[in-house]
């Protein structure tokens, strides 16, 4: 299974989600651009494969 790392980061004064090298569109809190994060990861979905999303929290904790 591939995994994908989508972080929650704060480039020039707003909220984005990143993969990679690479930033989202800005948001303007991070539970927006969490939210964007999570509806994203849901699209990486192929059919008939389990799937899971980890993410790190506003605490920094990682979930599952």
């Amino acid at each position: 299974m591939t995994k994908f790392h989508y972080r929650i980061v704060q480039p020039d004064g707003g909220w984005a989600y990143k993969l990679g090298d690479v930033c989202s569109e800005p948001f303007t809190s991070h539970d927006a651009a969490f939210a964007a994060a999570r509806r994203v990861a849901a699209e990486q979905h192929v059919p008939g494969e389990t799937a899971y999303i980890e993410y790190q929290d506003a605490t920094g904790k990682w979930r599952t």
